[in-house]
C-alpha cells in the first residue's frame, strides 16, 4: 500500500529515545513507498526529512513559564496550534501519527477539536497515538507510581505531583486539567493508542482512554551500535578484577534511584565498584564522596554509552517508575545481565536468564542479585542477554508500526529496510 501520506507529531525529532523513533519511522515510512512529513515542537529539524517547525522558541518559552505559573499545561500555544493545523489542512495526510502531545509547544484542546470534528470525519482517515508515559490520562503527571497515587482512574485533585514535570510552582489544576482531558481525548472515530509497555496498557485500559484499541509495540534498540565490544574503562578507571556495577539515568533524581545507589554503594563492600553515568556536577560531587563510585557526567555518545555496557559486569536500574526502559536492552545487547525493581514496564523485557527482579526499595535484595549474577556462566549469561535483546532490534518496532498499527502490509513490504537495523 504504497502512496500513503503519514504526518508524524513529536516535541523533538531526530534525538532522545522518541525523537529517534519518529526520524526512523519516516526512514522506514520511505522504504515502504509513502511520504511523511515530521512535524515537531522544538530544535533543529532532523537533516533528511519533510519537517514543519511547530511555533518557535519563544512560543515553547511563553507556554512553559505560563504552565508553570498556572498549572494549565497543553492549554497555550493557540496560535502555532492554528497554524499546524493549517498545515495538516494542506498535507491532507491519510495518517496521524502522534507521539508525545506534551512539552509546551501545542494546544491539546484545538488540535483534537479539529481532529474529533473535521479529520477523523473524513473517508479513510486514520490516527495514531503512541503513550510513551501517562500524562494523557492524568490532571498533571506523567508518571504517578511513585508517589503511590491512584486519582486517575476516577478523577484528579490535590495533585501530589504538582512541582513534577511538568511542574507548577503555584497552582493546581489538576480538577479541571483531568475534565479538559477526558473531554478532549475521548470520542474521537478511527483513534488506535499504542504504549511501549504491557504495563501502560493496563493503565491506560483503566482509564478514560479505554474506549479505544490499544497495541503494545515495545521500543526497540540499534544492534548495530549496541553489541558487545571491547572497553578499556576498567584500565581506564582503576576498576582491575573488582566487580563492575553500571547505573545510568538521564535527569538522575530520587525516583530514578540516586539515593538507593548511595546506600547500595555503602552496601557492597570493597570488591565491587559503581560507576554511575548521567550524574550533574552537584550530584557528581555527592557521589564521589563515595570512594567506591565512578562519578560520570551526562554522555550524548552512544558509542561511550555501549563501552560502558560492554566493560560492566551487571547492569542496576534502580527506577522507582518507569514505562519501559530501554537502557535495559542496551545492557542486555552487550551481554551484561541486567537487576531491575519491580517498578512499571522495567521488568519486561527480562527473562530469568538475563536478570533478576526485585522488590521496590529493597537494597538487600539487589545485593543477594549481584552475588546471584556473579556466580552464573558469564559466558552463557552474555549468550541470554544478547539473544533476548535481539527480540527487540529497531527493525521489528518499524516493522510493527507498518505492518500491525498503520495496516501497510502487503506480502514481501516487511524485507529490505526492515530487516537490516
Amino acid at each position: 500500500m504504497s502512496g500513503k501520506k503519514v504526518l508524524l507529531m513529536n516535541t523533538v525529532a531526530g534525538k532522545g529515545s522518541v525523537g529517534r523513533i519518529v526520524t526512523g519511522l519516516s526512514t522506514a515510512l520511505k522504504s515502504r513507498g509513502c511520504d511523511s512529513l515530521i512535524c515537531l515542537g522544538r530544535w533543529e529539524s532532523p537533516a533528511g526529512h519533510q519537517v514543519y517547525r511547530i511555533g518557535s522558541e519563544r512560543d515553547v518559552y511563553i507556554h512553559g513559564a505560563l504552565s508553570r505559573l498556572t498549572d494549565r499545561h497543553g492549554l497555550y500555544s493557540a496560535a502555532a496550534t492554528g497554524k499546524l493545523i493549517e498545515k495538516i489542512r494542506e498535507y491532507d495526510p491519510d495518517i496521524i501519527h502522534m507521539h508525545n502531545v506534551h512539552g509546551y509547544y501545542v494546544n491539546y484542546e484545538k488540535l483534537f477539536s479539529f481532529l474529533k470534528n473535521e479529520y477523523a470525519l473524513k473517508k479513510g482517515r486514520r490516527i495514531i497515538w503512541t503513550l510513551h508515559d501517562c500524562w494523557a490520562f492524568t490532571g498533571h503527571c506523567v508518571h504517578f507510581e511513585y508517589a503511590g497515587c491512584t486519582r486517575w482512574k476516577e478523577g484528579c485533585h490535590d495533585c501530589p505531583e504538582k512541582k513534577q514535570y511538568p511542574a507548577s510552582l503555584l497552582l493546581d489544576n489538576s480538577k479541571e486539567n483531568y475534565r479538559l482531558k477526558k473531554k478532549a481525548f475521548t470520542g474521537i472515530k478511527n483513534l488506535t493508542l499504542v504504549t511501549p509497555s504491557v504495563w501502560l496498557k493496563e493503565r491506560v485500559e483503566e482509564s478514560f482512554l479505554k474506549e479505544y484499541p490499544v497495541h503494545t509495540v515495545p521500543t526497540g534498540i540499534d544492534l548495530s551500535v549496541f553489541k558487545e565490544q571491547k572497553s578499556g574503562l576498567k584500565e581506564r578507571y582503576g576498576i582491575g578484577e573488582k566487580t563492575l556495577l553500571l547505573g545510568v539515568a538521564n535527569p538522575w533524581r530520587e525516583r530514578k534511584g540516586f539515593e538507593d545507589f548511595l546506600k547500595l554503594a555503602e552496601a557492597v563492600g570493597d570488591n565491587a565498584v559503581i560507576a554511575m553515568v548521567g550524574l550533574n556536577k552537584a550530584q557528581a560531587s555527592k557521589a564521589s564522596a563515595h570512594r567506591n563510585i565512578i562519578a560520570v557526567m551526562k554522555t550524548d555518545s552512544i558509542k561511550e554509552m555501549a563501552e560502558w555496557y560492554s566493560a560492566a559486569d551487571i547492569y542496576v536500574n534502580l527506577t522507582y517508575e518507569d514505562t519501559f526502559p530501554t537502557t535495559n536492552l542496551e545492557a542486555m545487547a552487550c551481554g551484561t545481565p541486567v537487576i531491575t525493581y519491580r517498578a512499571g514496564g522495567s521488568p519486561e523485557a527480562l527473562t530469568g536468564e538475563c536478570g533478576i527482579i526485585t522488590g521496590t526499595g529493597d537494597i538487600g535484595g539487589v545485593l543477594e542479585a549481584v552475588k546471584e549474577l556473579k556466580e552464573r556462566d558469564r559466558k552463557k549469561t552474555g549468550l541470554s542477554c544478547v539473544e533476548q535483546a535481539s527480540r527487540y532490534r529497531l527493525g521489528r518496532m518499524f516493522g510493527s508500526y507498518l505492518d500491525d498499527v498503520y495496516g501497510l502490509r502487503t506480502d514481501n513490504q516487511s524485507e529490505g529496510y526492515m530487516h537490516s537495523v
